[in-house]
């Protein structure tokens, strides 16, 4: 898979590594603390769900750690891949209906899985038409419950675009009881130096050329140089006409 698709995200389902783990230290707690691990959407909530584990038993947290992490924990996912999904439930479905056509020849099972792809999205095109919002049934159930929830949630207005890692490193210390730091030093943004109008630009020893008085090589007057002198008066006129 690698060779062929080199840009692939390789993922672990979580269920299999729980069930992996229990056929060597049983428990419901910590299995439970295992998926909250995988759960963790910041590196810092992840270890210290991870602290937790090695609480409860630590040779079972040692053999998770030999896990890559990048595989089964959210916070440590690249962000590439179009879900978060910890399980390989859309894997099982799909070869689950091939079970009628993994045994053709190869051009016919793929016409059966276009087939099968073609019913599925009529199906659930028509489970969308019976909609009545933007969302579907269980998704809207869903916002219902949450949004007694949501008045409580702080939202803070920022400039530029940060990347995820500088956000949940922010959201953890606001979740410590700690102050939001400067967003600005965060997200690397130079501070910005104000300069007075009177005061002098020095590059190298050298003025710069915007607070310097030009004289003009054709009349002999300040302010202007030779391409726009139209025989301006001035300071250093000689010879006015």
């Amino acid at each position: 898979m690698e060779k062929v698709f080199p840009s692939a995200e390789h993922r672990f389902c979580l269920r299999h590594i729980q069930e992996n783990m229990k056929k060597q230290w049983k428990g419901k707690d910590l299995s439970d603390q295992l998926w909250e691990c995988g759960r963790a959407t910041t590196v810092n909530h992840f270890n210290r769900a991870m602290d937790e584990s090695k609480k409860i038993n630590e040779e079972a947290h040692d053999w998770v750690c030999k896990i890559p992490t990048n595989t089964w924990d959210k916070s440590h996912f690249s962000g590439r891949a179009h879900t978060d999904c910890l399980l390989n439930n859309l894997c099982e479905v799909f070869n689950s209906k091939l079970d009628e056509g993994r045994d053709k020849p190869i051009i016919t099972c793929l016409e059966y899985i276009r087939e099968y792809l073609m019913k599925r999205l009529c199906v659930v095109q028509k489970e969308i038409d019976k909609c009545e919002g933007l969302l579907t049934p269980t998704a809207t159930t869903l916002f219902e419950k949450i949004k007694p929830d949501a008045v409580n949630c702080k939202f803070w207005e920022i400039t530029g675009f940060p990347c995820r890692h500088v956000v949940y490193a922010i959201w953890d210390k606001i979740e410590n009881g700690e102050n939001a730091p400067n967003v600005d030093e965060w997200v690397g943004r130079p501070k910005k130096k104000r300069r007075g109008v009177d005061e002098l630009n020095s590059q190298a020893g050298r003025l710069s050329r915007k607070y310097l008085e030009f004289t003009c090589s054709k009349c002999h007057n300040k302010g202007h140089n030779f391409r726009t002198c139209k025989g301006q008066g001035g300071s250093g006129e000689v010879g006015g006409g």
